[in-house]
C-alpha cells in the first residue's frame, strides 16, 4: 500500500482463495471505515474484474483499463475530474485507487 495524505494506492481488494495473497475486501473496508468513516471513495482501474461495492457504501467508481495498458484520454479525463470533484467536496476526504494487480502498471 502506498498512502499519501489523501490518496491511497492499493492491490485489488480480493475475496475467496485470492484473499489469501492480496487485500481481503474486508479488511480493506474495515481499514478506510476505521480511518477514514464516510470520507473515502475507492476508484476501481480494472477492466477484467469488479466487486460488490457494497463493502464500500457504494461509494466505488469504476474506470476500465485494461491491466499493463495505458488508458484512453477520455478515461483518464474523466478519472481526473471525479477526483477533483470528490476531494474539493471535504478536506478530509481520500481516494483509494487500484488497478488489478496493484502495481501501477
Amino acid at each position: 500500500v502506498f498512502s499519501t495524505d489523501r490518496i491511497i494506492a492499493m492491490s485489488f481488494p480480493s475475496s475467496g482463495k485470492q484473499s489469501f495473497y492480496r487485500n481481503p475486501i474486508k479488511e480493506v473496508a474495515r481499514f478506510l471505515d476505521t480511518k477514514h468513516p464516510g470520507h473515502y471513495k475507492v476508484y476501481n482501474l480494472c477492466s477484467e474484474k469488479g466487486y460488490d461495492p457494497k463493502y464500500f457504501h457504494y461509494r466505488v467508481e469504476r474506470i476500465f483499463i485494461d491491466d499493463h495498458n495505458v488508458p484512453a484520454l477520455q478515461d483518464m479525463l474523466k478519472f481526473t475530474a471525479s477526483v477533483r470533484e470528490w476531494m474539493s467536496q471535504d478536506e478530509k476526504n481520500v481516494i483509494a485507487i487500484h488497478c488489478k494487480g496493484g502495481k501501477g502498471g
